[in-house]
């Protein structure tokens, strides 16, 4: 299983660094597995985060690296701290038997996927049996998706772009649009659309969940995104839309270095409900704080989310 750092393949740049003799890929991660933060999150959707919280684990590094990440200290920056997968298993049996998380979250996991099948793997044999989720930047292989299959149980991926230039602006990815959708068709191919839906569950435990977030002086690229969306799946697929972006550091690209604009959201916004779409979370600007979001990260502290402070 962990062979597969010695090329490594497991992201779509298939940089085929040799992670296992320190050798560090795309990503600026080793074959050594890093996290930055294991904590019970009461940021994601409701049927995610639930009264109790998603259990989840911060990878350092990312294998996307947008400019305007707002975890940038550990997707640019590889803030982290060295792990056992034992030590991470413990630490998630412990979060699941005394605070009673709804599910294992792990939060852009794709270039460790071998650990996190390995911990999903030891969990269940451990009688932890709450769903598995993948939290990623929807710039994943069908290949290693396919690895995935019988450890995940929610995908909950991002499609950020249906402008190739703007994905090579800001990510250097200019074939993230037509990756994410084919990696986004896999994901539902294997586990449908998000039960909260369909079955009236209130925490989730299987299926997909689309989000977007809509970035200041880019509303063509939300409104292609979000048509690109409505026309593969239909208006059934289950769809975050979210106004959150923050600033989080000064970057050289002028529009993003200030908030979204009301009207720039609510345009995009107007628009996913004259696609039709029927399921969806709104992240509404009115629900945001007025001077900095509560989950807004700072890997400095030892509780990074000032939100899951309770």
């Amino acid at each position: 299983m962990y062979a597969s750092y010695q090329a490594c393949t497991l992201c779509p740049r298939a940089c085929g660094s040799n992670r296992t003799a320190g050798g560090r890929g795309v990503c600026g991660e080793s074959a050594e597995l890093r996290i930055a933060a294991i904590e019970a999150h009461f940021g994601e959707e409701p049927p995610i985060s639930g009264s109790r919280g998603s259990g989840t684990v911060f990878f350092s590094g990312c294998t996307l690296n947008c400019i305007y990440c707002q975890n940038y200290q550990i997707s640019c920056f590889h803030m982290g701290t060295p792990m056992t997968v034992a030590v991470v298993v413990e630490r998630l049996e412990e979060l699941s038997v005394q605070q009673g998380i709804h599910n294992v979250n792990f939060v852009t996991p794709d270039h460790f996927l071998p650990h996190t099948i390995d911990i999903a793997g030891q969990l269940r044999r451990r009688g932890v049996t709450i769903p598995v989720l993948y939290n990623c930047s929807g710039y994943e292989t069908v290949e290693s998706l396919e690895r995935l299959e019988e450890m995940a149980d929610i995908y909950l991926p991002d499609y950020k772009y249906s402008d190739a230039d703007l994905a090579q602006t800001l990510s250097r990815c200019r074939d993230y649009p037509a990756v994410a959708l084919d990696a986004v068709a896999e994901m539902v191919r294997q586990k449908g659309f998000l039960d909260h839906f369909s079955s009236g569950r209130e925490i989730a435990g299987r299926g997909v969940l689309v989000r977007h977030l809509v970035l200041p002086g880019q509303v063509q690229n939300s409104i292609d995104a979000l048509s690109t969306l409505y026309g593969e799946f239909g208006a059934e697929l289950p769809l975050s839309l979210m106004s959150q972006y923050w600033p989080a550091r000064f970057i050289k690209h002028a529009e993003l270095n200030r908030r979204l604009r009301r009207e720039e959201f609510y345009r995009v916004y107007d628009h996913a409900l004259a696609l039709g779409f029927k399921h969806m979370f709104v992240q509404h600007m009115d629900a945001l704080a007025e001077n900095e979001d509560p989950f807004l990260p700072d890997f400095n502290q030892e509780r990074p989310f000032r939100g899951n402070l309770r």
